[in-house]
């Protein structure tokens, strides 16, 4: 059997470790790779700026080489922060969310959107998502205006959701991302109110490990 799929929230907040948790749940499948979540304790408290980004990439870098126990890696921030850096010092896979999360929304519609945390991060996405040559696909991003943290645990934050996300299907969207691991609790709950699919990004790339890790 393969090692374990090592999940890094590269911020410190526990809470959205935990929710990232209870997220997978659902992946643990009897006799097959485990799914471990860890917190990157050097990372700040919410990456919500390109410096916050830029910050957790050698530390991240760190953290895998450290793990050569592991399966395959997922690094669960919808910034990708340090992906390449760290696919260039382990052997073993390493997904980004983003990546995972856009791509596997093409899978299910022909034009996706992104609900983002802050107008800081929409920027940050578009690069990513131009790298990929993708932004034809894009319905649009819109920003909640939140932080990570109220993204985990805020009291208006599905409130908020379901009103971005009914705007971004309003333009065209056939499938939304979850735009910052925080979110993870709310997508089930965001699909049966806007009736269109809403991706976990962190899920999508624990699926793409998983399968990856099955196929041998």
């Amino acid at each position: 059997m393969s090692g374990p799929v090592v999940v890094i929230n590269p911020n410190s907040n526990e809470v959205v470790t935990a929710g990232l948790d209870t997220a997978l749940a659902p992946f643990r499948l009897g006799g097959g790779p485990e799914i471990e979540c860890l917190t990157l304790a050097e990372g700040p408290f919410g990456i919500e700026s390109q410096l916050d980004s830029d910050s957790v990439v050698m530390p991240l870098a760190r953290l895998v080489q450290a793990r050569p126990d592991a399966g395959a890696f997922v690094i669960a921030c919808y910034s990708d922060p340090g992906l390449d850096a760290c696919r260039s010092v382990v052997p073993q896979p390493v997904f980004g969310i983003q990546e995972s999360g856009v791509l596997t929304a093409m899978a299910r519609a022909d034009r996706f959107g992104v609900l983002a945390i802050a107008d800081a991060s929409v920027a940050r996405h578009r690069r990513t998502m131009a790298r990929m040559q993708v932004l034809d696909r894009l319905a649009g991003e819109i920003p909640l205006d939140i932080s990570v943290d109220e993204s985990a645990r805020g009291t208006g934050t599905f409130a908020r959701l379901v009103e971005v996300g009914g705007a971004l299907k309003g333009q065209g969207a056939g499938a939304l991302i979850l735009g910052c691991a925080g979110m993870a609790t709310h997508r089930a709950g965001l699909e049966a109110e806007l009736g269109i699919p809403v991706i976990d990004p962190t899920q999508a790339a624990v699926a793409m490990a998983l399968g990856t890790l099955l196929a041998g």
